[in-house]
């Protein structure tokens, strides 16, 4: 990798978490200055706007974490035990990118705003969610899970389920929220989604 575009990805790596805890109108020039140890004139050699930046920073941060998500799921053979352990990677892995779920924040900040992030946000959950849903329909060719299972509501319901627990759980600062989805998420995957043993 040539010295310019490492510059550019470490940029991207040290801008991450900044616009992940503070959003894309909290993420101040200065901020990110500091943390990239360049000047504005460094910064924006490599990015044509600050937008540009926050795009990039969303990419890595999502990446990073879904990454951590899906992380070793190709190991377990059986398709309901893999998506028990994604909801397990979900919630003991919390904290990749520091300030939280990149998707569930970069959701909230651009509701009314930001067309650019809001397209990457609303990306990232659709390919997510096709992730879950080709699990869920190998798992159905597999005869894993029932057939009757819709792989796109089952996906929906996953991430839901998981991503409302996050902001609970940022709200009451404990972990109720996520054991008690986990909890959920494992029985309904057990008692209504797999194949019941003959």
């Amino acid at each position: 990798m040539r010295k310019g575009e490492q510059t550019r990805q470490d940029i991207i790596r040290k801008a991450a978490p900044i616009f992940n805890r503070r959003g894309y109108d909290g993420a101040a020039l200065s901020d990110l200055m500091k943390a990239t140890g360049l000047e504005k004139g460094g910064i924006y050699r490599h990015f044509s706007s600050k937008e540009a930046l926050a795009a990039e920073a969303f990419d890595y941060a999502w990446r990073e974490t879904l990454n951590a998500r899906i992380h070793d799921l190709d190991t377990i053979s059986n398709t309901v035990d893999r998506l028990k352990q994604l909801v397990a990677n979900f919630v003991e892995r919390r904290g990749i990118i520091p300030g939280g779920c990149p998707l569930l924040n970069t959701a909230i900040d651009t509701d009314d705003g930001n067309p650019v992030l809001r397209e990457r946000a609303r990306k990232a959950l659709e390919g997510w969610r096709s992730y879950i849903a080709s699990v869920i329909r190998g798992g159905i060719r597999t005869r894993e899970i029932r057939p009757r299972v819709n792989p796109q509501k089952l996906a929906t319901l996953i991430i839901s389920s998981l991503e409302g627990a996050v902001m609970v759980y940022r709200l009451e600062r404990n972990e109720h929220a996520l054991r008690g989805v986990q909890a959920h998420l494992d029985s309904y995957l057990e008692t209504e989604v797999r194949v019941p043993s003959k």
